[in-house]
């Protein structure tokens, strides 16, 4: 493999791609049985912030003898350059090809991103056909919410898991591990096994028949495998849960310690697929959050903690958790964030606590404009509710609410659409007065069913129907205080066709991605027209994936039990219709859906376990470490540490520079100072920011700590705590007054990569020249003249393929060392951007206060 020091300076965001994050694993040695990839099929901000994922990488990581790494969707930029180069899709921990692994575990949690496991296949030379892989390629296996209809792209996986992976994954693992120490020699005497594990469905053991009207029936091929059950964990404290998750680089879609408190939901709305299929509700016990959120804090410095579950306003325990939570970690600067809360439940006790946590956006899911249509989903809400919830969101403090609607849900009439602009009308009422910000983002998605739902039946609306609706939407909620978002028609299409469909769309997908589709849930990629033309090659009309199924229809996804019986959906399809409610199981009798056996699987809410909510508090308040964000009397002492950038660590922007050091100073125990006011922040302050890609044998920043601690003590602490490339040098007592050295001059060695070289002749033209005017154009994309004579006061080639150049910081435009050597150099832009940067160390004696940004 190219060295990916030629490739990462090429493309966009490279802190993605180089690995080594805090509490990632690398393992190494002989006595590893089994290396297995876990791969995301999107980019490396939205995987990263899939807790399933960071759950199977430190569970299967817990096994000495298995090895799990990560790999991610590259960004276009990235695949281009993989393709160009001959190089192959990599993992992050040891970069070895990503057909080096002997299983490959994709995550399948959207239709929309079907296209990227084949760019993924692709770009690591694997077929994606599992009849078209033999011995000498690793088994290709898949879990996530979309397994629940696997067909679609059943033909590209030799298994998937069905469920929750904790128990299954490890069984598989095992069973292979004891498959290849007999020899290994025959795939199928594998997959046979995996089939005895429940949650595991082997395609390649059914078969697709088509009826004279097209609709697939699943027929099985395997003696006593006629179907894939649901795996299901029965308590979730007895879980695994990984205590010290992965803190990833760069800015990921969910940037903090994420709390899983529940899973499932049983309110029951007849859309929601993860409603179904995630049954029962299982909660952990407020003593056992309480230590997981103790032991994430210590082992990754985030700030915040998310409470994650579907419903987390329904957390049996919530308002003792938020008090067992807040007293310990609220004294400590960590911010406690809930997503959303219910109108009723509100105490005034409920409504300080909610005071204090930090405010981003509030989400309410009204879905239907009518009480009528709200009555049919089952969405038990009234429009009194939704307006106490907004009013108490308000009076919190937060500055903005959003509402989620779908159209064309069924029985939708031209009126149920009208009560959407009405309903928002009547909500914005709710807005605070002129002396508080406040404001209403809508969004409105075309209903899509999906299987396993009441609703799986019915037909989704179409097209011009969606888009017609979308724009009289667009145009009636054009008002001040609320903003109109929708999703793409023409996208919900193709995740309609793919959520009901069957193993036909498979050679739809192949086409799609030699069509050029890929990152197809992102609107600035997404290519409707060449999804169509995959269609018409492929020759199937997605048409007949959005029309009703009849009742006496076999189902693609027949095969696959999740528990709920087909009884309870149909019931439950004929009430919505009939406009009736069935209430939630947790606050009424059993509704029997069938997922329970009230044995081995059942509800369990934390109130069962922790005595009424009651108990946890002191048992957990006295085992928290003391840690940064401790109070101390005074104003602290100021300390300037010095620290270097190298290697690895020149691919992270300043933003997320300041992320990783201040987090690295939270887990070390360094008990920081932090700012007054309503959101404090710990007073660290760096420099200028250096480009990413730049290398510095020495950077500054100042911090006010409230530790005793000396500083030999402070620079171990740090040390320890630091990825790779970044390594605090040295540690000072400053004075109150002091600040960050002021960069008047600043020295660079340039070494050119790949061969290529600083020509003589430009190099003595340069030397020689009196003058040398160069154009450029700056951040704001301005175009700006510059003398590069006038900024250098050295210029020195070391060797053919090393310059020194020293230059001076100017009153007019900043000009970077690559830019310079771009202008005076005829080399190819890739030779210049790939060159290494390193700033050397400057002997400074004067500092500015000026020179100080607060982080």
């Amino acid at each position: 493999m190219e060295s990916m020091d030629h490739i990462l300076p090429l493309v966009e965001k490279p802190s993605r791609y180089i690995g080594g994050e805090i509490n990632s694993v690398t393992k190494s040695g002989s006595g590893i049985e089994l290396r297995l990839a876990l791969a995301f099929p999107d980019t490396y901000e939205i995987g990263t912030s899939h807790f399933g994922m960071q759950i199977l990488y430190h569970l299967l990581n817990s096994r000495s003898n298995i090895a799990a790494e990560r790999v991610f969707a590259p960004g276009t930029d990235m695949a281009r350059l993989l393709k160009s180069s001959g190089n192959p899709l990599f993992s992050l921990e040891s970069r070895r090809p990503l057909s080096g692994f002997d299983i490959i575990g994709f995550s399948l949690l959207y239709e929309l991103n079907y296209t990227n496991i084949l760019m993924m296949l692709d770009l690591a030379g694997i077929p994606f056909y599992a009849t078209d892989r033999d011995q000498s390629h690793p088994l290709v296996i898949a879990g996530g919410p979309c397994t629940v209809n696997p067909e679609p792209v059943a033909p590209f996986f030799d298994a998937m898991v069905v469920g929750d992976g904790e128990s299954a994954v490890i069984e598989m693992a095992e069973a292979f591990i004891n498959w290849r120490s007999g020899g290994g020699r025959d795939k199928t005497d594998l997959l046979k096994t995996w089939t005895g594990i429940e949650g595991v469905y082997v395609p390649s053991f059914f078969r697709a028949a088509f009826d004279s009207s097209g609709r697939q029936e699943t027929v099985p091929l395997l003696a006593g495998y006629d179907r894939a059950r649901r795996a299901a964990v029965s308590d979730l404290d007895e879980a695994f849960f990984p205590e010290s998750p992965v803190v990833p680089f760069g800015r990921p879609v969910h940037d903090r310690l994420r709390l899983e408190i529940a899973r499932g939901c049983t309110r029951g709305c007849r859309f929601c697929q993860a409603g179904m299929i995630y049954r029962p509700v299982r909660e952990r016990s407020l003593s056992r959050l309480v230590k997981l959120a103790e032991k994430g804090l210590c082992s990754t410095g985030y700030e915040d903690i998310s409470l994650l579950s579907l419903s987390t306003g329904d957390y049996s325990c919530l308002l003792p958790l938020m008090k067992d939570l807040s007293k310990p970690f609220g004294s400590r600067h960590t911010a406690i964030s809930i997503p959303s809360f219910r109108a009723g439940t509100l105490s005034t006790e409920m409504m300080e606590l909610i005071r204090s946590v930090r405010k981003t956006g509030f989400t309410i899911a009204p879905e239907a404009g009518s009480q009528r249509l709200r009555t049919v989903i089952n969405k038990n809400i009234t429009e009194a509710e939704l307006a106490e919830t907004m009013t108490s969101a308000f009076d919190l403090g937060w500055q903005l609410v959003k509402l989620y609607f779908m159209i064309g849900l069924p029985t939708e009439t031209d009126s149920d659409v009208d009560e959407i602009v009405e309903l928002v009308k009547r909500l914005r009422k709710t807005l605070p007065g002129k002396k508080r910000r406040g404001s209403i983002n809508v969004s409105v998605a075309t209903f899509i069913p999906k299987s396993h739902v009441p609703f799986q039946w019915v037909g989704q609306q179409g097209l011009k129907e969606a888009r017609d609706k979308i724009e009289a939407l667009r145009s009636r909620l054009s008002i001040k205080g609320v903003d109109f978002k929708w999703q793409n028609p023409e996208t919900s299409v193709i995740e309609g066709v793919f959520a009901r469909g069957d193993r036909r769309l498979a050679r739809v997908l192949a086409a799609a991605y030699e069509n050029g589709c890929r990152f197809d849930g992102w609107t600035d990629s997404f290519d409707y027209n060449s999804w169509q033309k995959s269609f018409f090659d492929a020759g199937l009309d997605p048409e007949d994936y959005l029309r009703p199924i009849p009742f006496n229809a076999r189902l693609p996804w027949d095969h696959i039990d999740t528990g709920v019986s087909e009884d309870f959906l149909r019931r439950e399809y004929e009430k919505g219709l009939e406009e009736k409610t069935t209430a939630d199981c947790r606050l009424e009798d059993c509704q029997g859906c069938g997922v329970c056996d009230f044995q081995t699987l059942r509800p369990e809410t934390a109130d069962q376990k922790d005595a009424g909510c009651l108990g946890s508090e002191q048992k957990s308040a006295g085992d928290i470490r003391n840690q940064s964000s401790e109070a101390a009397p005074g104003n602290g002492r100021r300390l300037k540490v010095a620290y270097t950038k190298l290697g690895p660590a020149r691919f992270f922007g300043q933003l997320e520079l300041s992320n990783i050091l201040i987090r690295a100073l939270r887990r070390a125990g360094i008990s920081l100072a932090y700012s007054k006011g309503f959101h404090p922040k710990p007073k660290v302050s760096f420099g200028d920011a250096l480009p990413v890609g730049i290398e510095s044998m020495e950077e500054f920043f100042i911090m006010t700590v409230n530790d005793p601690a000396g500083c030999g003590e402070v620079k171990n602490a740090i040390n320890s705590q630091l990825p790779e490339g970044l390594a605090v040098t040295g540690c000072s007592p400053v004075s109150s007054k002091a600040g960050l050295p002021a960069r008047q001059a600043e020295t660079y060695r340039i070494t050119l990569n790949g061969g290529w070289c600083f020509e003589d002749k430009p190099y003595h033209d340069f030397v020689k020249a009196r003058s040398f005017t160069v154009v450029f154009i700056n951040r704001k994309g301005a175009e700006v003249r510059i003398d590069l004579k006038s900024v250098l006061e050295e210029f020195q080639r070391e060797r053919p393929d090393r310059l020194r150049i020293r230059l001076v910081r100017s009153s007019g435009a900043a000009i970077r060392p690559l830019e310079i050597i771009g202008s005076i150099f005829p080399l190819p832009d890739s030779a210049v951007r790939s060159a290494r940067v390193l700033k050397l160390p400057e002997v400074r004696q004067n500092f500015h206060q000026s020179d100080i940004k607060e982080a």
